[in-house]
């Protein structure tokens, strides 16, 4: 605390009371300078007066280019993450192209590896736009709030209002893609972290309690799974088609294979077994397939055994989960960790190393999972329809014990999102469930109504973010200040 002013040291002494601790500008707007008298002596200084005016209007300029700075900052670090993020998988899609060679470019319909590198690349300005107008559009109208009604009347719904008008922003990914997947995904989220407020409050405290079932995540991953899975096999047109070439890949089946599991599941009649012949063969294997089969085993791995298959998938299995999993380790450690990637570069690289290599156990076993129950069932009851395959996917969840604890409720909600939305295009499929044509966009919808219960969640309820999520919100829109640290807080 600095003395009292009692007009004979001049005017910087005289000036210590209105930029010290007693009070000042800080942004608020109750601070009312006289040019006549100090605030804090009464006494009259005109010289004095005119030098702290000067100051209060540079005190402002600093506070206002602080604020526009933020706003900047904000955005440009919002498309570094969202072109990051989408330049890194397109990066990692293309190279597989080129891996392949001529051969993937040279069937019919495939996109030339030059339109890919077009594509990728613009889809990476998009989700760069995307993350990083999402990012200066919520900091800006919080700003502008602030400045406007006060930064503590309007803390309790300012993030709320702020996030819901930058939700919108999703529409700069394409005016006609739909994100219904990303949309769903990021309102579990906010569930999540609706849920985690309401587990710590008084009065939701005991509805919210079923919550914390410590196994919750991984009931939710069989859950999803038997959703998932079973559409991948039984009604494909039900998947985003990214995913169902996600689902493609790491499956290790042709889509001849995935027919005839499909005709057989359903009561079907076999419409290409000279397909799945052919394509044995053209692997080295000549296998005879039965028409009047009950089970599809000898669909799904010919001459082998149930067993042999198991393991041998597996094996192939990891192998392809590995490229999946260095750059969801890799490229997060680089931002998250870039200042310390010098100092403590073996420490952050073995377990990045650790870490793919977990993910990809998990990833290969369960996999290997949807064969091996599938199998299971069908040998044990000699026989194969839709509640069986129902019911042999539902545990390909329990590979999720494998991963680490804090990714177990990140890998289930994204599957949820994609079971839900599954699902739901099952439902309307099959004519159970009317088509809402009214909302052309209700992803975006979603999206925004989402975002407003996180960025609320982000600066009310801090606590219910893990730390690695809560640091890189903190990086990209700026440590939101705590109510005691706020101007009025201070004066009073």
């Amino acid at each position: 605390m600095f003395p009292p002013c009692d007009g004979t040291d001049g005017p910087t002494d005289c000036c210590r009371c209105f930029s010290g601790d007693n009070g000042g500008f800080h942004g608020d707007s109750r601070t009312v300078w006289d040019e006549k008298n100090c605030p804090h002596c009464g006494k009259s200084d005109p010289s004095s007066s005119s030098y702290c005016s000067f100051l209060s209007s540079d005190s402002r300029y600093g506070k206002d280019w602080e604020k526009l700075r933020r706003c900047v900052a904000a955005a440009i670090k919002g498309f570094a993450i969202g072109a990051g993020l989408k330049g890194g998988l397109a990066a990692f899609s293309i190279l597989a192209r080129l891996r392949r060679g001529r051969s993937s470019s040279a069937k019919a319909g495939a996109v030339p590896n030059s339109e890919a590198i077009a594509i990728g690349i613009k889809e990476t300005l998009r989700y760069g736009l995307f993350f990083g107008t999402f990012a200066g559009t919520f900091v800006s109208i919080d700003e502008c709030i602030a400045a406007l009604g006060g930064h503590r009347r309007t803390a309790k719904w300012r993030a709320l209002l702020a996030g819901l008008i930058a939700g919108p922003s999703m529409l700069l990914t394409g005016p006609n893609t739909q994100h219904t997947s990303l949309a769903i995904y990021i309102l579990m989220r906010a569930a999540v972290l609706a849920s985690r407020c309401g587990i710590k409050s008084k009065r939701f405290g005991r509805i919210c309690k079923p919550l914390t079932w410590a196994h919750g995540d991984i009931f939710l991953m069989c859950l999803s799974s038997s959703q998932i899975l079973s559409a991948y096999l039984l009604e494909r047109d039900s998947l985003p088609r990214s995913y169902k070439s996600f689902l493609d890949k790491h499956s290790g089946k042709d889509s001849v294979i995935l027919q005839g599991i499909k005709e057989i599941a359903c009561g079907m009649p076999f419409t290409n077994l000279e397909g799945i012949e052919k394509y044995y063969k053209s692997k080295g294997v000549d296998i005879k397939l039965d028409p009047q089969m009950k089970v599809p085993c000898s669909i799904i791995h010919e001459h082998q055994s149930c067993g042999a298959h198991i393991i041998s998938f597996f094996i192939q299995a990891y192998g392809r989960a590995l490229p999946v999993y260095v750059p969801v380790y890799f490229i997060p450690a680089l931002i998250v960790h870039r200042l310390d990637l010098l100092k403590r570069s073996n420490t952050i690289c073995g377990k990045g190393l650790l870490g793919t290599a977990r993910s990809s156990l998990f990833l290969s076993a369960y996999c290997s999972s949807v064969w091996f129950w599938t199998c299971f069932l069908f040998r044990i009851f000699k026989w194969c329809n839709i509640p069986m395959v129902a019911m042999g996917t539902f545990p390909t969840g329990l590979a999720l014990a494998i991963e680490k604890k804090s990714r177990r409720m990140e890998i289930s909600l994204y599957c949820f999102a994609r079971a839900i939305e599954s699902f739901f295009m099952c439902m309307v499929k099959a004519g159970l469930l009317p088509w809402p044509k009214r909302v052309k966009r209700a992803d975006v919808v979603i999206f925004s109504l989402s975002t407003a219960i996180i960025m609320h969640c982000y600066a009310q309820e801090r606590e219910v973010f893990r730390s690695k999520y809560l640091n890189v919100l903190d990086w990209v829109f700026g440590v939101p200040p705590m109510t005691c640290e706020t101007p009025r807080c201070k004066n009073s």
